[in-house]
């Protein structure tokens, strides 16, 4: 079943998110800029996208970088994922950081994430003295084998 997301549009030049394909899990977002923004090695901007979002209860947006742009350009979101709450209602920012060694320029309407709206639990958490037994139990990072 196809969800409808309502968005709203803050400003001149922002754009409603697109899919690249008929099958694309995530749909682009646009940097909502009014002149290019260089990103320098190391550092962090925030991008505007110009759009707020009603991403429905029980529900959470997700941004991710694009592929291309993080491994062809460097650029992707600082904080890996961006998490957007049901309840949030301001403009969405991506804060792309650049990881690479050469400045990189971001030009207006240019796709600079992607967005996934995805179902979330909100269980409660119940402080309990024993965990049930798994053929894994506490075995961490790379305990299962390569």
């Amino acid at each position: 079943m196809m969800e409808t997301i309502h968005v709203k549009l803050l400003r001149q030049g922002a754009k409603l998110p697109t899919y690249g394909s008929l099958e694309a899990a995530g749909a682009d977002l646009y940097a909502c800029l009014e002149a290019p923004l260089t990103i320098e090695p190391g550092q962090t901007a925030f991008v505007p996208t110009g759009i707020a979002l009603e991403v429905p209860v029980h529900c959470a947006g997700l941004i991710y970088a694009r592929s291309g742009l993080a491994c062809k350009r460097d650029l992707a979101p600082a904080n890996k994922v961006g998490v957007i709450d049901s309840d949030y209602r301001g403009e969405i920012l991506v804060a792309l950081h650049n990881h690479g060694t050469a400045s990189q320029t971001v030009e207006p309407g240019e796709r600079v994430a992607q967005l996934i709206i995805t179902p979330v639990l909100q269980p409660a958490y119940e402080a309990v003295r024993e965990l049930t037994d798994t053929a894994r139990n506490a075995g961490g990072f790379g305990s299962t084998g390569k």
